[in-house]
């Protein structure tokens, strides 16, 4: 990966800064995203986007807290291993109450540092692209289905399905914003075919839950509206880090490799995926080139 150091170089109609890519285009101008590994930052929309991800992350406990209780299962969704009860979470234990978990000491500094990172690391690496509207509504978002996921291993509708609705007029405003109609058909496919990907490995026994099929709709729905690449690599990216954070997290006996939330992992693979589509691509293209020089030694 090659990281651009350039310069602040001042605006001079404004009296601003702004960074520039090595190609002389500013901050207006939406940048290739897949034709170089090189990083291009955008400073201005990371202060402006980390500032709006602090403030609503430091929300999050209201809005965890507001959840509604689901209703009692008559039987346990998830069926415990034959050693769940070495392990910190066992997952026949009873949920811990919404209330509880927006009780959490130092939720909300977390929240609103995770919300911050987050923000910034999209508005630095997209700058003032009409994107923004969606990804920077769902940051806060998903910072608080990840922290219900970890805690309770649910994914309520509470929180998802509201999304749909504001992600979908969100994509369309900036569609229109853009004149950029195309991607909004993206984004329609993105959710279709996400959703239908999903729907099908929640269907395969001990599959995924519900949950992590809606919270796959409508990451599908904002990856989409980026680009195909950001959409497979996001989706696929989430793939690997459950695999990988599977073994760990069971490794240090804190979720059994079987009972691992899903949706923290999916969240930052599609932030990884919508910030780094060119450098995931490159690093999973090593990674087989690795594999097949290895395999045919």
């Amino acid at each position: 990966m090659v990281t651009d150091d350039r310069a602040l170089a001042s605006d001079g109609a404004s009296g601003g800064s702004a960074v520039h890519n090595v190609d002389g285009t500013g901050c207006g101008e939406r940048p290739s995203r897949l034709g170089s590994l090189v990083v291009t930052w955008f400073l201005d929309t990371a202060l402006v986007a980390g500032a709006w991800g602090a403030v609503s992350g430091a929300c999050v406990p209201a809005v965890i807290a507001s959840i509604p209780e689901p209703a009692p299962e008559p039987e346990p969704s998830l069926t415990p291993a034959a050693d769940e009860a070495a392990f910190a979470r066992p997952v026949d234990e009873p949920k811990q109450p919404y209330v509880e978990v927006a009780g959490l000491p130092g939720l909300r500094w977390k929240a609103a540092l995770a919300s911050a990172v987050a923000a910034a690391l999209i508005g630095g690496r997209l700058g003032w692209d009409p994107a923004l509207l969606f990804l920077l509504y769902l940051v806060p978002v998903c910072v608080a289905l990840s922290v219900v996921d970890w805690r309770t291993r649910y994914l309520p509708t509470r929180l998802v399905a509201p999304s749909y609705a504001a992600v979908a007029a969100l994509t369309v405003l900036a569609s229109a914003l853009s004149s950029d109609w195309g991607s909004l058909l993206g984004a329609a496919a993105g959710w279709a075919g996400t959703f239908l990907v999903f729907t099908l490995l929640w269907w395969l026994p001990g599959g995924l839950g519900y949950g992590d099929v809606r919270l796959a709709g409508v990451l599908g729905m904002a990856l989409g509206w980026l680009g195909v690449a950001e959409l497979v690599l996001g989706i696929y990216t989430g793939f690997v880090l459950g695999g990988l954070a599977g073994l760990v997290l069971s490794g240090l006996r804190i979720f059994h490799h079987r009972h691992t939330p899903f949706g923290p992992h999916l969240v930052v693979g599609a932030l990884l995926g919508a910030a780094f589509p060119a450098q995931l691509a490159a690093a999973y293209g090593w990674v087989v080139e690795a594999l097949v020089s290895l395999v045919s030694r």
